[in-house]
């Protein structure tokens, strides 16, 4: 298998139907026109802004539909696009960019002020404006005009050849650019789409953000493959995602964060988005209490798992499990292998906890510069440790434990956070939970749980803890609880427990 032209041949077998929308400034591309956008940039890159093949593009910017047309042009013309986090402040940047060493960066307006640091910062970098260009910065619109478009496919490579980066959060030590290829996003593809029952006439909206696996591949670039449309919002607004989801979209893909804020609108209602034929939802584990309030709409959310490092899908729950095997992420998909091992490399039995293995085409090559890291992570058969505690029941559905990294000793017990959160979940004035292991003279660590109330509940320590008593083990019980007016967060909706931990007293 080579790597094709994706976008040229979805341009040549279904030129008019349309493939993207920007629900923020309006813009509609038909697969022919995407195409000769993406075209016009692989020759600008070129031309105007002296890129050339194996060199890095960076794009620092909300969500938009341009976004794809960057994405495919770089395929065109072999270059490697890095979507930056635009969360992050001027000096994170800087770290990513000093290890990708990007040839040009294009921006949006809304993140000028910290594009054009950047270009202080690195004085060979060519700016190039999305929007509004000012004096000295090449202007993207322009510059795509002034070439003349090669319309034909690219010529075939390797499906291994870098396609763009996606870095890592960095909460463990500095970031890591994971290395995604095309062999990735086709097995992504039928990994989610078969699953899913992908066809050209779907709609997704898009809500998530474009420096991210999810916003890229779920379902987007599966939703390409098979000549349907993508919606892309600039950034997730729930009034305006209800008005979508009710109008327009028939899947729909978001993480909890959205799921909870979806259901805290006045007007969600199940009638309302019966338009909407599948709905799923990864970065992070879906509360019980949510997932019920869903299925009592006639809503049934598919949980799944996977990581940048995969693609990223892994597993998904069958729709008609979503009741019955709540909490699990479901069974691996079509591509990929997994395994369940202890700490000396070997298989568990079933409902025993231990690392998640994953191993299949969608795994990534390595990151970026970083040959230490890719051989600490990817054996020599293949196999990628994905940090991931979890276990496998009797018919063959896994469930997500924790994080290998957020397990702590409590007493000499193994205690996993994420079994601490789910107790407290079940309490009435608890709205959301995240437990960390914090130093403790006596126990070596102990677990520290900072919650969020429901409005209008109220709930002191003693309750707490009486509470966890009657569902957990004493060694498991929190020894501090902190109530917080909200947990910290990144894009994608997952608790930073780092900052839990560093705010510990």
């Amino acid at each position: 298998m080579e790597m094709f032209d994706l976008l040229a041949q979805r341009a040549r077998v279904t030129p008019d139907r349309l493939a993207l929308e920007d629900l923020h400034g309006g813009e509609r591309y038909t697969y022919a026109q995407l195409n000769e956008r993406a075209a016009r940039l692989a020759a600008t890159a070129r031309e105007h802004w002296g890129l050339q093949e194996g060199d890095r593009l960076a794009w620092l910017g909300h969500s938009r539909a341009e976004f794809f047309a960057m994405l495919f042009g770089c395929a065109k013309a072999g270059l490697i696009l890095v979507p930056l986090n635009w969360r992050l402040a001027v000096p994170e940047l800087e770290v990513l960019m000093e290890d990708c060493q990007p040839g040009a960066l294009i921006f949006g307006d809304e993140l000028a002020d910290a594009a054009r640091a950047l270009g202080n910062a690195f004085t060979d970098l060519t700016l190039v404006a999305l929007d509004q260009p000012a004096g000295s910065e090449r202007d993207y619109h322009r510059d795509l005009q002034q070439v003349i478009p090669n319309l034909s496919a690219h010529p075939e490579k390797s499906p291994d050849t870098p396609w763009y980066l996606l870095y890592t959060s960095g909460t463990t030590g500095r970031p890591k650019g994971v290395v995604q290829t095309f062999r990735m996003m086709l097995a992504n593809y039928l990994n989610i789409g078969l699953a899913v029952n992908l066809t050209g006439e779907d709609v997704l909206l898009n809500v998530l953000p474009l420096f991210h696996t999810a916003g890229i591949n779920l379902y987007s670039s599966a939703v390409f493959f098979v000549g349907g449309a993508v919606l892309v919002a600039r950034n997730f607004e729930p009034e305006q995602a209800l008005d979508i989801l009710e109008r327009q979209a028939t899947i729909f893909f978001g993480v909890p964060a959205v799921y909870q804020a979806l259901l805290e609108q006045p007007g969600f209602s199940g009638e309302r988005l019966r338009r909407v034929r599948s709905w799923g939802c990864g970065g992070a584990p879906l509360s019980l209490p949510v997932a019920q309030s869903y299925v009592d709409h006639g809503i049934h959310v598919r949980t799944g798992m996977g990581m940048t490092e995969t693609g990223p899908t892994v597993f998904l729950l069958d729709e008609d499990k979503v009741i019955e095997k709540i909490g699990s992420v479901g069974r691996p998909q079509l591509l990929t292998e997994v395994r369940i091992v202890d700490r000396d490399g070997r298989d568990v039995a079933d409902g025993e906890a231990g690392e998640l293995l994953i191993r299949g085409p969608n795994i990534t090559p390595g990151y970026w510069n970083r040959p230490d890291a890719t051989a600490e992570a990817i054996e020599a058969g293949g196999w990628l440790h994905s940090g991931d505690v979890a276990r496998r029941d009797d018919d063959g559905f896994y469930y997500i434990v924790d994080r290998w990294k957020d397990m702590y000793i409590s007493g000499g017990e193994n205690v996993y956070p994420a079994e601490v959160e789910k107790a407290l979940e079940q309490h009435p004035a608890i709205a959301e939970v995240a437990v960390v292991g914090i130093a403790d003279e006596r126990w070596g660590e102990v677990g520290k749980a900072c919650y969020v109330l429901r409005p209008d509940s109220q709930v002191d320590e003693d309750a707490l803890r009486a509470h966890c008593r009657e569902r957990l083990a004493g060694y498991k019980v929190p020894k501090v609880f902190q109530c917080l007016p909200a947990l910290p967060r990144n894009a994608l909706g997952k608790v930073t427990k780092q900052e839990l931990r560093n705010g510990a007293e």
